[in-house]
C-alpha cells in the first residue's frame, strides 16, 4: 500500500454527496463511509453500497473501533437501497466496483481507489490487514475534505 493516494484520488472540490462503492459493501466501502461520516461537514450526504452486499465484516468493525469510529450500526446495502443518483462523487474501491458502477450523470466525478480486499487474507493475517486498510482509507478519505489548518 502506498503512503498517499494516487494523484487522481485528490479531489479539487470537496463533495456534498458521496457514494463509496465496492461489490460486497462489507469492508473497504464501510470503512470509507465511517471515516467520511466522521470527517465530512454535517451537511454532506455519505453513502456506501455494493452490487452484491454481504454484511459488514466483523474485522472492519473491530479495526474502526480501535481508532474511535463506530460502524456497528452501518449495514451493507445494494445500489437500489441508496439514492446514488444524487451523488456528486462516486469512489470505487475495487475493480469489480468500478465495473458495476452505474451510468452516472454528466458532471458526477468518479475516483477509483484500487485497494486489496483485507477479507481475502488468511484468517490469522486479517486483523493486521484490516488495520493497514483502515489506515490507508483514512488518509484517502481525509484528502476529500482537506482542512485549512
Amino acid at each position: 500500500m502506498s503512503a498517499s493516494p494516487s494523484s487522481e484520488s485528490i479531489i479539487p472540490r470537496p463533495p456534498d454527496r458521496v457514494l463509496f462503492l465496492c461489490v460486497h459493501n462489507s469492508s473497504r466501502s464501510q470503512m470509507a463511509e465511517g471515516f467520511a461520516r466522521a470527517m465530512a461537514p454535517e451537511s454532506t450526504l455519505v453513502m456506501s453500497a455494493g452490487s452484491e452486499p454481504r454484511g459488514v465484516h466483523a474485522e472492519a468493525i473491530a479495526a474502526m473501533a480501535e481508532v474511535g469510529v463506530d460502524i456497528r450500526s452501518q449495514t451493507s446495502k445494494s445500489l437500489a437501497e441508496v439514492p446514488w443518483q444524487q451523488a456528486d462523487l462516486v469512489v470505487t474501491l475495487c475493480n469489480e466496483g468500478a465495473e458495476v458502477c452505474p451510468q452516472l450523470a454528466t458532471g458526477v466525478r468518479r475516483v477509483h481507489w484500487l485497494l486489496p480486499d483485507p477479507g481475502a487474507e488468511p484468517p490469522e493475517r486479517q486483523p493486521e490487514a484490516f488495520r493497514e486498510m483502515r489506515d490507508e482509507i483514512r488518509w484517502r478519505v481525509a484528502s476529500l475534505w482537506p482542512r485549512g489548518d
